[in-house]
């Protein structure tokens, strides 16, 4: 049974893979590592050592508190009407793209977005 917190540790570490477009075997090479083992920290199957998650928050170009924050609210925040969205490819896509559009424009789209949802 696989420990809360290697499974917010894992999510952490694909959400940021994810948000600077990176593939789960292109940051297992920069670890000097098996792709698989990349699926199974993101997974939580699979405990990431201290020195493994150094060298994935120097890839990943965070630092390591990076993966623990929310730690204490992940159940709350990570789940919404039931769904992961940490492990929602879909979702993780729009945050990136969202977050790829210059900062005014993003702005008047997330003022779209929630005057939709209100609407809804």
């Amino acid at each position: 049974m696989k420990h809360p917190v290697d499974a917010h540790v894992g999510k952490r570490i694909r959400h940021r893979r994810w948000m600077v477009g990176m593939t789960q075997q292109q940051l297992a090479n920069q670890v000097g590592i098996k792709f698989q083992q990349i699926q199974k920290y993101e997974t939580g199957m699979n405990r990431v050592s201290a020195s493994r998650l150094w060298d994935i928050s120097e890839s990943l170009g965070v630092t390591i508190s990076f993966f623990f924050e929310g730690i204490q609210d992940a159940a709350a925040t990570m789940k919404v009407a039931g769904t992961d969205l940490m492990a929602d490819k879909e979702a993780l896509e729009l945050v990136r793209s969202y977050y790829a559009i210059p900062e005014a424009q993003r702005r008047r789209l997330f003022d779209l977005a929630r005057v939709l949802s209100d609407a809804a």
